[in-house]
C-alpha cells in the first residue's frame, strides 16, 4: 500500500466542496428567494450524502484480496476460460495461485479477486467485494452532478425570461444591430453570475462524462464482465456469442461468466462463494 497516493482523493473532495460551496452560497439563496420547492433545493444534498457514503465504503472496503490463506478456496469460485485466465498460474509477486478473473495490482501490491481496475479517485482497487458499492458510487455521483445542473439551470432560465433580454438587440463593432443570440445570452449570464455559470458548465460537463462512464459500467455489470476482461478481450477479437474454437485455430475469447441480465446484476452486489458454486 506504500505506492498509493491520496492526491486524487483530496482533489475529488475539494471539487465537491467548491461546487457545493457555490451552490449553497448563491444558487440556494437565489432559488429560495424565487420560492423554489424546498425538496428540490435539498435534493443535491441528499444525493451528496449517499455519494459520500458509497465513497467511504468503496475506498475503505477490502476489494477481495487474494492471500495464501484464501487462494485455494477462491480458485474454486470461477472457472478458467482458457483464454484470458489459465489454470495453474502463480503470481510471481504474491507467490499464490491466481484464481480465474483475478489480477495483481501494482499499486496496491496484491492480487485482487474479480479485478476490475484500480480507481485513483477512491484510492482503492475495484474487485469482487466492492464492485457493487462502486457502481452505486458512480450512479450517485452522476445523479448529484445532474441535480446540481438541473437546479442551477432552473434558476438561470427564469432570470433570462424576467430580464426580457431575449427579445432585445445589440450593436456589433461596426455599429450594426443584431437580434440577441445564444452566445450573447451566455455572455450576459456569465458577466452577471460568473461563478454560477462557470459551475453550471462544469457540472454539465461532469454529468456527460460520468453518464458515459456509468453507461459503460452498467453494460459491464449486465454482461458480467470486468474492465480488465473487456480490455483484454479486445486483443482476441472476442465476442460473448462466438462458439469455442478448435485447438488448431486461433483462440477466440468467449465470455463464459454471463448468466443473464438479472443474475449478472445480482452477482455484482452478492458475489458468489465456493458453496454457492457447488450448489449450482
Amino acid at each position: 500500500f506504500l505506492c498509493r497516493s491520496c492526491l486524487f482523493m483530496v482533489l475529488h473532495v475539494a471539487l465537491q466542496a467548491a461546487v457545493f460551496g457555490e451552490y449553497t452560497w448563491e444558487v440556494f439563496v437565489y432559488c429560495w428567494e424565487l420560492q423554489f420547492h424546498l425538496l428540490l433545493l435539498l435534493l443535491p444534498y441528499l444525493l451528496l450524502a449517499g455519494n459520500l457514503g458509497c465513497f467511504l465504503l468503496c475506498s475503505r472496503a477490502n476489494p477481495g484480496t487474494v492471500t495464501k490463506s484464501n487462494a485455494a478456496s477462491l480458485v474454486k469460485v470461477y472457472a478458467y476460460d482458457g483464454v484470458l485466465f489459465q489454470r495453474g498460474l502463480v503470481c510471481p509477486t504474491c507467490t499464490v495461485e491466481k484464481p480465474a478473473r483475478s489480477k495483481h495490482c501494482s499499486v496496491c501490491r496484491t492480487c485482487v479477486h474479480r479485478f476490475d481496475h484500480h480507481c485513483v479517485w477512491v484510492n482503492n482497487c475495484i474487485g469482487a467485494s466492492n464492485a457493487g458499492v462502486f457502481l452505486l458510487y458512480l450512479l450517485s455521483l452522476t445523479a448529484t452532478a445532474g441535480a446540481l445542473a438541473a437546479v442551477t439551470a432552473a434558476f438561470l432560465i427564469p432570470v433570462l425570461l424576467l430580464s426580457d433580454i431575449m427579445h432585445g438587440t445589440y450593436l456589433d463593432a461596426k455599429g450594426q444591430e443584431h437580434p440577441v443570440e445564444i452566445p450573447f445570452l451566455v455572455q450576459h449570464l456569465f458577466l452577471t453570475f460568473p461563478r454560477i455559470v462557470f459551475m453550471l458548465g462544469f457540472v454539465i460537463l461532469l454529468t456527460l462524462v460520468l453518464g458515459g462512464y456509468c453507461s459503460f459500467s452498467l453494460y459491464l455489470a449486465l454482461t458480467n464482465q470486468t474492465t480488465n476482461e473487456w480490455y483484454k478481450s479486445r486483443r482476441w477479437g472476442g465476442s460473448p456469442h462466438l462458439p469455442s474454437q478448435p485447438q488448431d485455430r486461433p483462440l477466440i475469447y468467449k465470455n463464459i461468466y454471463s448468466k443473464g441480465i438479472w443474475r449478472n446484476l445480482k452477482e455484482i452486489f452478492n458475489p458468489p462463494t465456493v458453496l454457492e458454486r457447488k450448489k449450482k
